[in-house]
């Protein structure tokens, strides 16, 4: 069954491995091209010396929403043996081919690009080839993607204030934008398939809506459930239809 979570309520919850606590959710790293989560991003605290680690969305178990926390199906030997992730840097595709191989996984890229489940082969160490200069793996990290203006037709229109996340499958199922810059107190939800660009130097997303039509569609209750009614009344605002699984 469908869930949807938003990033902001689940930031905070501990992951548990299959021997202990690993740390809690930090933020997300998310594909800017099919809007599916790639990583998880864990702050381990005393642990590892509170280093960052990366989690794929495929190795939870559950998520406790009752409970608040995240089940993995990892241990932590597993985990503190991976290869180390410098934070203050962007995750290049050599660093994944690395992460992969630690965990003996099949790479998201070398299938299906949102599912990743054509069986692949892992691509050989080459001796002496240049991995210094990855291939860029359309990676975003949601902490720097929140607070970037929404631009509508012709207007600026707010800010991004989280992420409405689906699960299974862990794609980016909303983006929630704060509109009180020109809306007092509004929020509103927008779908990727409706975004045009992101512009990563001026900081904004470009969505293929008027401001008066974002202006006039359902408000968002950040406090309360996404409904199946609400999604309707969204979708059919828009002109819009919705898959109904």
């Amino acid at each position: 069954m469908l869930q949807l979570y938003k990033l902001g309520r689940l930031t905070g919850y501990p992951l548990h491995a299959t021997d202990g606590e690993i740390g809690k959710l930090k933020e997300i790293y998310f594909d800017d091209q099919y809007w599916i989560i790639r990583y998880f991003v864990v702050h381990t605290g005393n642990w590892l010396l509170g280093k960052d680690v990366l989690i794929t969305p495929t190795a939870v178990k559950t998520v406790d929403a009752e409970n608040q926390y995240f089940e993995v199906d990892l241990s932590r030997y597993q985990i503190e043996n991976c290869p180390p992730l410098d934070s203050a840097l962007p995750v290049s595709r050599h660093y994944e081919i690395e992460y992969y191989r630690h965990y003996g996984w099949i790479p998201y890229w070398s299938g299906d690009p949102i599912l990743g489940t054509t069986p692949p082969v892992m691509p050989p160490v080459i001796a002496g080839a240049d991995l210094q200069i990855p291939e860029h793996p359309h990676l975003r990290s949601s902490a720097t993607v929140t607070g970037y203006h929404i631009s509508a037709t012709h207007a600026n229109i707010g800010h991004v204030a989280d992420f409405i996340i689906a699960a299974p499958g862990w794609a980016i199922r909303y983006l929630e934008i704060d509109t009180h810059n020109w809306l007092p107190g509004k929020h509103v939800l927008v779908e990727p398939a409706w975004i045009q660009q992101i512009n990563w130097l001026q900081q904004t997303v470009s969505v293929n809506l008027t401001r008066e039509k974002i202006k006039t569609a359902p408000a968002y209750d950040p406090d309360k459930t996404i409904s199946k009614e609400y999604e309707l009344a969204l979708y059919k605002h828009y002109g819009e239809s919705i898959d109904q699984d």
